[in-house]
């Protein structure tokens, strides 16, 4: 092959397939040869759809890329474009109403809960009873002349580079686009290319679906995209916005008009696309968003392209590469990353588990590989310290009125997205998600005052760009311990890497101050003498026959016991307030405890409700087994095998965030085949073409929960040897699918203690460990029925084994 498209196929290893691609249709492609990087998404064709195209994102920006011909579409979002404003969303007098709807749930009967639930929704209701959305921010159009009927076409996303790229011919002449979100740079780029001098020719424009945008020229080189956000429901105008893209080119010519930027016979052209709000803080949105795309715009218009890629790459490299995983590959994986996904759907689930018949997932065990590196990549493209925590959406969606409003829901989903930031070694990405409890200690005092007449912070099931804290929606807004498990994320952080000082500045402080609230709100049950919850429910369902509301649910107290522990434990650590200590442990014991159902299952709500069998997408009960650390064989067998029965009870899951949530709870006690079950439905059932995952829309949270659940099958390090300090035991391929890997590598997981942790598999069994100390901490190492003490580490040696866990 010689000429100008050898450049194209010899760079980008395209399919040797020729495709239609205008209006009328899209011809099928035929299979490459061989793909030159495990870590790509590919595809034959275009994206069509939204939910097609590939992501990219630096945490503040995002873009999905179609890969389009004859015309490109990419749409771009920015984290702190929401509707709405700074506001408080307690509706006033709320408080008032407490003891009343208290006792009317004491009362139990149908009615008094149907009153309680009633004067709920009428007086302690958040205003406006639903929070903001997160808004798309505009798209770049890009037309190509002549670029119908092009040959040699492929697209991809490398997960390695965080790069998506586009490559094709067109009559010989082959033309390559690169886009990236560039973190260090603040800004998103694209690069258009041919190795055939004077071949670039495109015109752009850049719009918004905002009807109070405009675009602009500025110069013959420019365009200005500029709008107020136009908040439907109460009819006001919230945040300011600018978006910027300039074009510079290497050769030929970049003409304007109007609202169009043309570019004429360049051997390459760059686009710089920067973006700003309004937005300074939660409370705050008076700020320039011009000055600010203007001041992001002359950071990056002097720089080289080759160095924007540059210091990109390495950026993203510096976190990525930290973690390395190879489960296998087969033919499957030659194959376009859609047809992959399309057989695993088309393949019926296995009656028996995976142990015992052959899955398509089984026949391609690089897909598993991808899907778990692809977790991570979404977390840093959508998480990084300055910016916004990943919403629902991560940081990426097109719709003005997106599902459940995109925002923070902590009733699992916004924790689940941060499930792989400690354990798969990107704890970077955790710091948003820190970011945004100290705001809501703000606000969430302010709650908690106004409703409760308590002490501390208090959070509900949801919270937005605003930091929301009132209970919204309807009467299952009704849950206070959201505050609770943002705080386990603060504890794991400092489990996972020692550090004193976030304990003692960020952690401790947010985690007392919830605890106090705890210690305001939770009420003496007079039947029982224990303290509960009231008013609450179990997310996100209703007991069988009965009303919502209902005391103790076994995930509020499970979460309030957890936060207790963590507090106490911090407080000795730290040598701090003894006194409050106490009473936290004199609480703690009065905390109304786990209850062993007539079935043997760990009862749900404070009495027994439950329904055998109940197969309900949420998983509140089992907290205190995934993510908590509660239900273990060593801390309570009767509990933990109570758990045992509920989990089964609950089965598959449905939503994709469900099965996310399976797979780590199936690890967690040991059952290999179940848990890949989960995995092996969720990438069948609940998975886009582009990998994005469905809870019934596209949702970020399944994503990052399965990443964090194969990590969980592959180490676990939850079990403490010793509780009055930092010595944990690492459980070594724990929840290991035989069937389906039985011969691997991973490198790099991080594991409670300050450990990091690679391991490599064959014919199912572990060949060697290394365990690097990071701390100096003693550590116990688990394999099967093996285990060997490590009492006293040093601080920076790696530890070798072998399958018996010699030290070598």
């Amino acid at each position: 092959m010689s000429g100008p498209l050898s450049f194209v196929a010899r760079v980008f290893n395209p399919c040797v397939s020729r495709v239609c691609l205008g209006a009328a249709a899209l011809m099928s492609c035929v299979v490459p040869q061989v793909i030159a990087n495990d870590l790509k998404l590919w595809y034959a064709q275009p994206a069509v759809k939204w939910e097609e195209a590939l992501p990219v994102g630096s945490g503040r920006l995002g873009a999905m890329v179609f890969g389009g011909t004859a015309a490109e579409r990419i749409q771009f979002n920015e984290d702190t474009l929401w509707t709405g404003h700074p506001r408080d969303y307690v509706r006033p007098g709320a408080g008032e109403v407490l003891e009343e709807i208290r006792r009317l749930i004491n009362e139990g009967t149908e009615e008094s809960l149907k009153k309680s639930e009633d004067l709920f929704r009428e007086r302690m209701m958040s205003d406006p009873r639903r929070q903001k959305a997160y808004q798309p921010f505009g798209d770049l159009r890009l037309t190509f002349p002549g670029h119908d009927d092009v040959a040699d076409y492929r697209r991809e996303l490398d997960l390695d580079t965080a790069i998506a790229k586009t490559t094709y011919s067109v009559n010989g002449t082959g033309y390559e686009r690169e886009v990236f979100a560039s973190y260090p740079d603040n800004a998103i780029i694209v690069n258009i290319a041919s190795p055939a001098n004077g071949k670039v020719n495109f015109s752009l424009k850049m719009d918004s679906p905002h009807k109070t945008s405009k675009t602009e020229g500025e110069g013959d080189n420019t365009l200005v995209l500029t709008g107020q956000v136009h908040d439907p429901i109460d009819d006001t105008m919230g945040l300011r916005f600018q978006s910027r893209v300039k074009v510079i080119t290497s050769g030929g010519d970049v003409t304007r008009s109007g609202d169009t930027l043309t570019v004429a016979n360049a051997n390459s052209a760059t686009l710089l696309l920067v973006a700003a709000t309004s937005f300074v803080n939660w409370q705050d949105i008076s700020g320039d968003p011009a000055a600010k795309a203007q001041a992001h715009l002359a950071k990056v218009e002097s720089k080289p392209y080759q160095a924007l890629r540059t210091d990109h790459i390495a950026d993203h490299q510096k976190l990525f590469r930290r973690v390395t995983i190879d489960l296998g590959t087969s033919e499957a994986a030659k194959l376009p990353t859609n047809e992959r996904i399309n057989i695993v759907r088309r393949q019926s689930v296995p009656t028996t588990r995976p142990t015992t018949q052959t899955t398509s997932l089984d026949a391609d065990p690089q897909l598993a590989a991808l899907y778990f590196q692809y977790g991570r990549y979404m977390l840093i493209g959508a998480s990084r310290p300055g910016t916004q925590p990943a919403n629902l959406q991560g940081v990426w969606n097109e719709l003005m009125n997106p599902p459940w409003e995109s925002k923070f829901t902590t009733n699992i989903n916004f924790q689940m997205n941060y499930w792989p930031a400690e354990l798969t070694n990107i704890s970077e990405t955790h710091e948003p998600m820190f970011d945004i409890i100290d705001d809501l200690r703000v606000s969430g005092a302010r709650t908690a005052k106004a409703m409760y007449a308590s002490r501390g912070w208090v959070l509900h099931h949801n919270t937005d760009l605003w930091r929301g804290t009132a209970p919204i929606n309807n009467i299952d807004g009704m849950w206070v311990v959201g505050g609770a498990w943002l705080c386990h994320h603060m504890w794991e952080r400092y489990q996972f890497t020692g550090d004193k000082a976030f304990l003692e500045q960020r952690a401790y402080p947010a985690m007392k101050e919830a605890s106090e609230f705890f210690l305001d709100f939770l009420t003496k049950d007079e039947k029982t003498g224990y303290l509960v919850t009231n008013p609450s429910h179990s997310p996100e369902q209703t007991p069988p026959g009965r009303l919502l509301f209902s005391p103790a649910a076994a995930m509020d107290m499970q979460l309030i016991r957890a936060l207790f522990d963590y507090t106490i434990e911090a407080a000795t650590l730290l040598g701090k307030d003894e006194e409050f200590v106490q009473q936290l442990t004199a609480a703690h014991k009065q905390l109304y405890p786990d209850q062993v159902g007539q079935h043997g299952q760990l009862q749900e709500w404070w009495q027994d409700w439950d329904a055998p069998n109940n197969a309900h997408r949420h998983m509140s009960p089992l907290w205190g087994l995934y993510p908590g650390t509660q239900f273990t064989p060593e801390a309570d067998p009767k509990i933990y095998e109570a758990a045992k029965v509920l989990l089964k009870w609950r089965g598959d899951g449905s939503t994709g965030w469900s099965f996310g949530w399976r797979i780590p709870l199936w690890a967690r006690v040991g059952d290999a085949e179940f848990a890949y079950r989960q995995l092996w439905m969720q990438l069948g059932r609940r998975t886009l073409p582009n990998l994005f995952d469905l809870c019934g829309p596209y949702q970020a949270d399944g994503n990052y929960g399965a990443t964090g659940g194969i990590a969980e099958m592959l180490l676990q390090s939850h079990v403490r040897v010793d509780p009055k300090q930092q010595y944990y035991r690492i459980d070594l391929l724990p929840a290991l699918p035989v069937s389906a890997w039985p011969n691997g590598t991973i490198k790099g997981l991080r594991a409670r203690g300050g450990f990091e942790v690679s391991m490599t598999w064959e014919d199912g069994k572990l060949k060697q460990a290394a365990v690097t100390s990071l701390l100096g901490n003693p550590v116990n190492v688990r394999y099967g029925d093996k285990v060997v003490e490590l009492k006293s580490t040093e601080k920076g040696k790696t530890y070798t084994l072998n399958g018996d866990l010699a030290i070598q």
